[in-house]
C-alpha cells in the first residue's frame, strides 16, 4: 500500500516539472495573468463544465465536498487538443495547441475522502502586432500558473458533506514587446522584456447535498466559495537594443540593461458557485450551475494597459448524462455514459468598450474499460470567444479531450496475500 502511494506521489512531482504551461494561443491571454484553464475533469467538461454531480468512481475537482462520495481509489489523468481560428477585420489565422490538463489521485477513507494532484490554473500564449507610421510593435507572451492541490472531504450525514481544498499556485509569465522601425530608418530595434515569477496559496470550501426521492429520483445541490487570494509577484524588466535579421527574424542583442522593478502583490478575485440537479441514480442526470467571480477587483501585475477594464464575471452551465443500462452484461454500448452540455461565460474582461464573452457546447462518451469501473472518456467542444467589433479578434475553437479514470481498492483488508 505504501509503495503505491509513494509511486503516485513521485508521478505527480515529476509531472510538476513537465507541465506544459503554454496551453493557449488566445490573444486575450495577454491580459491579467492569462486565460483561466478549466478546473475539472473531462467528464465534467463534456457536461458543459457542470460540477454539481458527484459519484463513487470519479473525482470531482471543482467541489471538494463531492470527494466524500468516492468509494474506490481513483487515479485520473487528462489531456486536450485545441484548434482555433482567429478572425479580425484585417484577416484571419489558425493555431493549435496540445496540453496535459490534470493528473490527480483520490483516496476514500470511510466517511472521509482525500485527493491530491496538479492542474494548470492559467495559461499565456499570444503573438500580436501593432503597425504604425513610424514604428511596428510585436507583442509575444508565454507561461502561466500551475496549481498543486490537496483536498479533504467529510460526510456529515448520508445527505450532507463538506470539503476544503488547499492550493499552492506557482508559475512564470513572460511578456515581450519588440519595437522596430516601420520604414527601416533605424538599424536596431528596441526590446522590452517583463518576467513575473508568481506564487501564492488559496483555498476553496464546498458543500454538497443529495437526497433520494420517491420514484427512484435523486436531487443534488452544491455550493463552493473561494475567498480573494493574494498572489506575490517577483518582477524583472530588461530593455535591450537588438539586431533583427530581415530574413529569419532572429534577434541578436547589442546592448541590454536591467530596469529595477519592485516586487508586487495583487489580489485574485473571490468566486462562488451554486448548482442543482435531478436524475435517476446510474441512469440519467441533468443540472444547472451559476458562478460569480469578483473580477472587478482584479489588478494587473507590473504595468497598466489602456482601454482595458475588468468587471464581475458570470458563468452559466447546463449539462447532464444518460446511461441506457449500467449493469447490462454483454451489452457494451448500453453501459456507455453519454454526456452533453453547454456554457455561457461573461469573462469580466472589457477591451475597447467590448465585453469579451465565451460560449461552448460539448458532448462525449465514457467507455467502460477493465475491472472496477475503470473508464476512458472522449469528448469534443465547439465554441467561440470575443468579437470583431472595435478592432478586436474573435476566436472560433474546436477542442478534443481525452481522460483515463482508473479505479482500484487500496485500503481493502486482505486475509490472504
Amino acid at each position: 500500500m505504501l509503495r503505491k502511494i509513494l509511486v503516485t506521489v513521485c508521478i505527480c512531482v515529476i509531472s510538476a516539472t513537465t507541465f506544459a504551461q503554454e496551453g493557449t494561443t488566445s490573444p486575450y491571454s495577454f491580459y491579467g495573468i492569462g486565460s483561466l484553464k478549466f478546473k475539472g475533469t473531462a467528464e465534467n467538461r463534456m457536461m458543459g463544465g457542470l460540477s454539481v454531480y458527484s459519484d463513487s468512481i470519479h473525482l470531482n475537482m471543482q467541489n471538494p465536498a463531492g470527494l466524500a462520495r468516492l468509494q474506490l481509489t481513483n487515479f485520473t489523468i487528462g489531456a486536450s487538443h485545441k484548434y482555433s481560428s482567429q478572425k479580425s477585420d484585417e484577416g484571419s489565422t489558425d493555431a493549435a495547441t496540445t496540453s496535459l490538463d490534470y493528473i490527480a489521485v483520490g483516496l476514500p477513507m470511510g466517511k472521509f475522502g482525500a485527493s491530491f494532484g496538479l492542474i494548470p490554473y492559467t495559461s499565456v500564449g499570444y503573438k500580436l502586432t501593432s503597425d504604425g507610421d513610424l514604428f511596428n510593435t510585436l507583442y509575444t507572451g508565454d507561461g502561466g500558473l500551475n496549481r498543486a492541490f490537496v483536498t479533504l472531504a467529510y460526510s456529515i450525514t448520508s445527505e450532507f458533506s463538506v470539503g476544503v481544498d488547499v492550493n499552492y499556485n506557482f508559475g512564470e509569465i513572460n511578456n515581450t514587446a519588440l519595437i522596430t522601425s516601420a520604414n527601416g530608418e533605424f538599424q536596431y530595434a528596441t526590446r522590452e522584456r517583463n518576467e513575473s515569477d508568481l506564487s501564492g496559496i488559496n483555498y476553496t470550501v464546498g458543500l454538497a447535498y443529495q437526497k433520494l426521492l420517491e420514484n427512484n429520483l435523486q436531487i443534488m445541490g452544491s455550493l463552493t466559495y473561494t475567498p480573494e487570494t493574494n498572489l506575490g509577484s517577483t518582477n524583472f524588466r530588461e530593455i535591450s537594443s537588438v539586431f533583427v535579421s530581415p530574413t529569419t527574424g532572429a534577434q541578436g542583442t547589442v546592448f541590454s540593461e536591467e530596469i529595477v522593478v519592485g516586487d508586487t502583490n495583487f489580489d485574485f478575485p473571490s468566486q462562488f458557485t451554486i448548482g442543482g440537479g435531478i436524475g435517476a441514480p446510474k441512469n440519467w442526470f441533468v443540472g444547472l450551475e451559476y458562478t460569480n467571480q469578483k473580477t472587478s477587483n482584479f489588478t494587473n501585475r507590473t504595468f497598466e494597459i489602456d482601454n482595458v477594464e475588468f468587471k464581475d464575471a458570470a458563468k452559466y452551465r447546463l449539462g447532464g448524462f444518460y446511461i441506457p443500462n449500467y449493469n447490462g452484461i454483454g451489452k457494451y454500448w448500453k453501459r456507455v455514459v453519454y454526456r452533453g452540455g453547454m456554457r455561457y461565460e461573461g469573462t469580466g474582461l472589457v477591451v475597447n468598450g467590448e465585453d469579451i464573452n465565451e460560449f461552448g457546447i460539448s458532448f462525449g462518451v465514457g467507455l467502460p474499460s477493465g475491472k472496477l469501473f475503470t473508464n476512458i472518456n472522449l469528448g469534443v467542444e465547439l465554441g467561440s470567444r470575443g468579437t470583431t467589433n472595435s478592432g478586436l479578434i474573435k476566436e472560433n475553437f474546436f477542442n478534443t479531450f481525452l481522460s483515463l479514470s482508473l479505479n482500484d481498492r487500496w485500503f481493502e483488508k486482505r486475509y490472504y496475500d
